[in-house]
């Protein structure tokens, strides 16, 4: 397994199938991108989780990032997943875990440990947190104050 990326390094680029279609990294530059990985659907802090977002739709919606959710399984059970709850975030399939893998965030137990990744809008790791123990997940109280500290590009 491979170290995750530190803040200030390049976030590796990757394509996953998802809720939304095929989604690319690095198509999404110029904005800050939130990348969170997440051990697996209906499980129950996952649920947590992104219900957590669902019910802040509004308050995520205002913080102009991109925000996925990352895991194994294919497509259908992410859709699956995101149609049982209502999900408003994008899910994204990680069936080999390939880009956990990349992103230091494999596990043995879990397949995928919990993690947030915040990506600034010139492709770098500006924000990490993997979860020692996936209990617990990044709110979006702690997403607006991560994306509030990064600095503003300049108006195009």
């Amino acid at each position: 397994m491979s170290s995750a990326p530190r803040p200030g390094e390049q976030a590796p680029d990757f394509t996953l199938e998802g809720t939304d279609g095929p989604f690319t990294l690095s198509a999404h530059r110029g904005r800050p991108v939130v990348v969170a990985f997440y051990p697996g659907d209906d499980t129950p802090v996952c649920t947590k989780q992104f219900c957590s977002y669902r019910d802040r739709a509004d308050d995520l919606a205002a913080l102009d990032a991109v925000v996925v959710g990352v895991s194994g399984k294919d497509v259908a059970s992410k859709e699956a997943f995101a149609g049982r709850h209502g999900l408003t975030v994008p899910l994204l399939a990680d069936p080999d875990g390939a880009v956990a893998a990349r992103y230091g965030v494999t596990s043995r137990l879990t397949g995928t440990k919990r993690a947030t990744f915040v990506i600034d809008a010139d492709g770098r790791v500006a924000w990490a947190k993997v979860h020692a123990v996936g209990l617990t997940f990044v709110t979006v109280d702690e997403l607006a104050t991560v994306l509030a500290g990064l600095p503003s590009r300049p108006a195009a």
